[in-house]
């Protein structure tokens, strides 16, 4: 597993030693990211070899006898590249994802590969017909709408051409790859768009795991704002519980010999949407504190006001659907945060 000592990475890995024990489950990161250092302990303690290794080089994840690999390395911010040279960016996202197609294809291996909610281009989605309603973004549904998109989300069928960041375009292309991958050699591949992803042990910034990042914030009584699209805090996210995120994980590896780059979106589904202004007035119910606000009507290239997954399709094929609420990861990560203090300055570093 690559990103194994990251967020997402990191909580499959132990769910798969915890359900399948005999198995020779081993996580391979670079530790780059802020926070992932503090994972290798706990995947040695339960079980899961962890291998210091970095994606983009093919000797570092070299490896023999594989049948199995979950590409969950990435430079996941939708700002990476925007102050200066993109190549860490393209060479993780995308060149990374070659090295392990090769590696799959060296081992006749299946391939499970995390892509993200981030390669609908962000110029088409801002075009959408929204209104304010209470305080959030709603899709106005009175007018007609472009195909692969209604009141439960975005499906697959949303239109691809646009510009969508850096960050992106380069999960867009490994996209493309695995699925000539898959059809030239006949490997099992699996591909899933996740957006928002929420729990314990994320180390939540403002670009990336904003969910963590404003419990961690209410706890601790620093200030936040709301940035872009008039500063009010209307923008809306689905969000998607880790452990509903893992459930999807290990049921798609269950179907993969049947995939040969199809293609899933998942998330938390219009029912787990919430705006930051929402995010806001739970997390001060939630901790019993408030913070200050402060607004910044500036908007941010590659910003969006509005993005809700369609899971239809997953639940379907993957009989998959989320079950854990908004509610449930914020409890759950103000109580990871009440059990290991020391998180904290790790992630307002």
């Amino acid at each position: 597993m690559t990103g194994g000592a990251g967020f997402l990475g990191s909580a499959i890995a132990l769910r798969l030693k915890a359900d399948y024990p005999a198995a020779h489950i081993v996580a391979l990161d670079n530790l780059r990211r802020r926070g992932s250092e503090l994972n290798p302990a706990r995947l040695k303690a339960r079980g899961v070899d962890f291998v210091h290794a970095d994606i983009r080089s093919v000797e570092d994840i070299e490896t023999a006898g594989l049948d199995l690999i979950i590409e969950c390395s990435a430079e996941p911010s939708a700002l990476a590249g925007r102050s200066g040279d993109a190549r860490y960016l393209l060479d993780t996202n995308l060149g990374g994802a070659i090295n392990c197609l090769e590696l799959a294809r060296r081992n006749r291996a299946a391939l499970l590969f995390i892509s993200t909610s981030r390669v609908y281009p962000f110029d088409r989605i801002n075009a959408l017909p929204f209104t304010v309603s209470g305080s959030r973004f709603a899709l106005d549904g009175t007018g007609n709408l472009p195909a692969g998109i209604g009141r439960a989300g975005l499906t697959t069928d949303f239109g691809l051409p646009g510009r969508r960041t850096l960050y992106g375009a380069s999960k867009l292309a490994a996209e493309l790859i695995v699925q000539e991958y898959a059809d030239t050699y006949n490997l099992p591949a699996l591909i899933l768009r996740p957006g928002v992803i929420a729990g314990p042990w994320q180390m939540g910034k403002v670009d990336q795991g904003f969910v963590a990042l404003w419990v961690a914030r209410h706890l601790a009584g620093t200030p936040l704002q709301y940035c872009g699209y008039g500063g009010q805090g209307h923008q809306l996210r689905d969000v998607l519980h880790i452990d509903d995120a893992v459930d999807l994980i290990l049921a798609g590896i269950a179907r993969l010999g049947a995939f040969r780059g199809e293609v899933f979106n998942a998330g938390g589904g219009a029912e787990r949407s919430i705006s930051l202004a929402e995010l806001t007035e739970l997390c001060q119910a939630a901790t019993g504190r408030g913070i200050a606000m402060g607004s910044d009507p500036t908007t941010r290239p590659g910003d969006i006001p509005w993005y809700v997954t369609d899971n239809a399709a997953a639940t379907t094929t993957l009989s998959w659907t989320p079950t854990r609420s908004v509610t449930a990861a914020v409890a759950d990560i103000l109580s990871w945060l009440g059990d290991n203090p020391a998180v904290m300055a790790t992630i307002f570093a």
